[in-house]
């Protein structure tokens, strides 16, 4: 059974930094494509980042310069540094994992910027 495990959302006041964690198990995790993503209250999910499975990566205008997405193949791990937050970055962050036909989502992480 494959099962992706987010962690590490929170309450920051704006400037702050919060990293997420995003545990896999039951998958060849080093074959997977893995992204964060997220949602805020009334808006369509989005794509805030992505790493390859060969470690490439790619991120959204919004977040440029601030987040950086990771991954340990040896612990099955991806992760969200998140820098320099704003409000706007307020809402429930999950990720994903793709390989072929096959995508997978977390649960979620609710992540609240505010002072």
């Amino acid at each position: 059974q494959v099962q992706l495990v987010e962690s590490g959302g929170g309450l920051v006041q704006p400037g702050g930094s919060l990293r997420l964690s995003c545990a896999t198990s039951g998958l060849i995790f080093r074959l997977y494509g893995m992204g964060w993503y997220r949602q805020a209250p009334g808006k369509q999910r989005e794509l805030v980042a992505a790493v390859t499975s060969s470690g490439s990566t790619n991120y959204a205008d919004s977040v440029k310069g601030r987040f950086t997405i990771s991954r340990d193949n040896a612990k099955k791990t991806v992760y969200l540094q998140m820098n320099s937050l704003k409000s706007e970055d307020t809402a429930v962050y999950y990720c994903r994992a793709d390989f072929r036909i096959n995508q997978y989502w977390g649960q979620g992480t609710q992540v609240t910027v505010s002072s």
